[in-house]
């Protein structure tokens, strides 16, 4: 299993938060109040089980390709709905974090932000990977061209 995040083990932990803005919050508000939450994980709690992490916004983009209920155009939560991705090495690790007292203010004040209260889930890695080079996807499909009919036989 090739690594997306550096240093994550394989039985490592991801967590995800969902987070749908409220009405009278901003774009501006959520990345302020989750870039200092961020900013405050990495530094108290990147020695004590935290591997890395990324926010994400709702483009808006629906893929007509890779749905299969129905041909939406748009996302209704374009702009308003971001999930914020974590890595870890144990939920114990993540657990003690949310209890620091440096986390805990910061975390209320980005739950301010949401209509949907928060649910934090937590999932074990399966799998993980970052895309081949060109030269290695190169020799990936002439591997696959030259042994494709010995593994159909």
């Amino acid at each position: 299993m090739a690594a997306l995040i550096n240093n994550f083990p394989p039985d490592g932990i991801v967590t995800v938060n969902r987070v749908i803005l409220k009405p009278e919050f901003s774009l501006d508000d959520l990345q302020e109040r989750v870039a200092t939450l961020c900013e405050n994980v990495k530094t108290y709690h990147s020695a004590t089980g935290f591997v890395g992490g990324f926010v994400c916004m709702n483009s808006g983009n629906i893929s007509n390709e890779g749905s299969t209920i129905g041909q939406a155009v748009e996302s209704h939560l374009k702009n308003k709905e971001a999930l914020i991705v974590t890595f870890w090495n144990t939920f114990e690790d993540h657990e003690a974090s949310h209890r620091s007292e440096t986390f805990q203010p910061l975390f209320k004040q980005v739950l301010e932000l949401c209509e949907n209260g928060n649910e934090e889930i937590a999932y074990n890695m399966l799998w993980s990977g970052a895309a081949y080079s060109p030269e290695e996807a190169k020799a990936a499909q002439e591997a696959k061209a030259k042994y494709a009919n010995v593994a159909n036989s």
